[in-house]
């Protein structure tokens, strides 16, 4: 079938590098690499609202808390709120002495004098300077020769070591990256970092850092690894080089892409907590940091408070967490299955504290990242319904449909909005039940009677109507659809039923049965939970929470 509309042959398939003697797949990591955290330049450039100061001093604080020695501050020339935050840092003296921050800068001349402004003052600093050396880059972007884009680097290179040498109170540290690696050949990619290098002549003890970014992920993650293992053979003076990677997430591969180049000999990672980044982000350093950390490597990163380091980047990024994303996700330590959680029980039944842990189902014990197996979910402004709807189900049995998990998920963040604090479950509990089971109803039954006849149930009852006695009669497919229909008749409101959901609560013969019942009325929606030990009861005491919101509504416009 061709579709002009979806059709693959405008796409051509990414060329790997011939490396049959790649060494890579036999080697083991066994060490962290150097970590530098891009989530306040990288991160932050793929905000929909760019970060305030006050949001980018805490997250910079709490970067710091977990253990980063080398942190991107910013693009300090290119927008004002970067240059005023990398002097704050200084200025305010925020930078602890055994933290190295970097920043950005384009090989432009006047670009890179600015952002030595930025820095001026600093003990110490990287200063990352960068120019796109890809083919596609080369010849549609800057319509320029492989010559040319080796001289913007090495003029670059050039006025970088000029002005570094004006502020010798810093110790500086030279990082060069040809942005889109990936989409270079790698001879290439060798020939201008070798012409940067040769300007500013590192050695073992002074090594300049070359990254390597997969600007775009465009091939698999072995392809990646072949490109940084033929790098690392071919450039020159390699002992005087840190070959560091800053991947992209374009076929989700960034965390495998990373690992197996560190396998091919790098020795620095770039990345941001929990991946945020420009398109679908960038590497995730929890993810592999938390990988080493399952393999009995020390990560050197303090990652044992996640739901802390969750809710942070939450405030200061506006993003949420997949809940089932690896290691940070609010439900990642959680089995909805019986059979894994029967599984997962049996083991932690038998597991002795200090023992090697072997647990079905749970790759790390959920302790290490302040989570327990029976609790992993806390409840604050930025909770999603997941979370609510967890916390109604693994601690009371409520079992909320969609639209009723939405509906309520708004209830508690407009409480925990107004409080700033995290609400617990118990006060979820006690939400939920003031908000549905025991909310004032303005309609109740007192009496009814129903009769069965071919099929149809005919429905007689006597009801409370806001506090007069109404007498109603109808008849339906069923008690409920008969009960509908008298109502309707009866206060001449046409509403309908539009959402029916029920389960029982609990086990055995005397397990109470739960229902959940939306209206519609006029483009406005209402809901409705009840409990009984009686299904037709609890049917029509949901019906008449519903009903009772709708016409205590109907009333106050009146």
């Amino acid at each position: 079938m061709n579709d002009s509309r979806f059709d693959h042959r405008k796409y051509k398939p990414f060329q790997p590098v011939a490396l049959p003697d790649r060494s890579w797949p036999d080697q083991v990591i066994n060490a962290a690499p150097i970590w530098c955290s891009v989530d306040l330049r990288d991160g932050n450039q793929a905000l929909i609202e760019p970060m305030s100061v006050a949001q980018k001093t805490k997250l910079f604080l709490l970067l710091v808390e977990v253990g980063f020695k080398e942190i991107e501050v910013g693009f300090p020339a290119a927008s004002q709120p970067d240059f005023d935050f990398v002097r704050k840092l200084i200025e305010e003296n925020l930078v602890p002495d055994d933290v190295t921050i970097q920043v950005l800068t384009q090989a432009r001349p006047e670009l890179i004098r600015r952002t030595f402004e930025s820095l001026r003052g600093a003990r110490r600093a990287i200063l990352h300077l960068y120019n796109s050396t890809s083919i596609v880059q080369r010849e549609k972007v800057f319509k320029t020769d492989r010559a040319g884009i080796v001289d913007i680097a090495v003029s670059g290179a050039e006025e970088v070591k000029r002005c570094a040498a004006l502020q010798p109170e810093t110790e500086w540290v030279f990082q060069y990256s040809p942005e889109s690696f990936t989409g270079t050949e790698v001879e290439f990619a060798v020939e201008v970092c070798d012409a940067v290098t040769g300007v500013w002549n590192p050695t073992p003890d002074n090594p300049s850092i070359i990254n390597l970014p997969a600007t775009v992920e465009m091939a698999t993650p072995n392809v990646y690894a072949d490109q940084i293992e033929l790098f690392c053979r071919s450039i020159r003076n390699r002992d005087a080089v840190i070959v560091s990677l800053h991947t992209h997430n374009d076929r989700s591969c960034a965390v495998a892409a990373a690992e197996l180049a560190v396998m091919a000999g790098a020795q620095r990672v770039e990345g941001t907590l929990l991946g945020n980044g420009e398109r679908t982000g960038n590497m995730d350093i929890v993810i592999m940091a938390m990988n080493l950390y399952s393999q009995g490597i020390d990560p050197q990163l303090d990652l044992h408070d996640m739901d802390r380091i969750v809710s942070v980047l939450r405030e200061c990024t506006q993003i949420d967490v997949h809940p089932r994303q690896a290691y940070s996700g609010d439900l990642v330590f959680t089995a909805f299955s019986g059979s894994h959680q029967d599984a997962i029980k049996k083991c932690l039944d038998v597991y002795e504290e200090g023992a090697p842990w072997e647990i079905a189902y749970l790759p790390i014990d959920p302790r290490d990242i302040g989570r327990t197996y029976q609790d992993v979910i806390r409840v604050n402004s930025q909770s999603g319904k997941g979370g609510v709807a967890y916390v109604l189900a693994n601690k009371f049995g409520f079992q909320l449909p969609r639209w009723l998990q939405i509906e309520f998920s708004r209830v508690v963040q407009k409480v925990t909005e107004e409080s700033g604090q995290e609400i617990q479950p118990d006060q979820i509990w006690e939400l939920f039940n003031r908000h549905y089971l025991n909310n004032e109803k303005v309609l109740s039954l007192e009496d009814f009677t129903i009769e069965k006849h071919e099929g149809r149930e005919t429905f007689k009852a006597q009801l409370d109507y806001f506090g007069k006695e109404l007498a109603i009669s109808g008849e339906g497919d069923g008690v409920l659809d008969a009960f509908v229909g008298g109502l309707k008749k009866a206060i001449n409101i046409d509403f309908e039923i539009m959402e029916y959901g029920e389960h029982a609560l609990g086990q055995g013969a005397d397990a109470e049965a739960v229902t959940y019942i939306q209206l519609r009325y006029e483009g406005q929606r209402y809901s409705g939970v009840a409990i009984s030990k009686d299904i037709i009861a609890s049917s029509l005491n949901a019906f008449m929470g519903a009903a009772s919101q709708l016409l205590s509504e109907q009333q106050a416009a009146a």
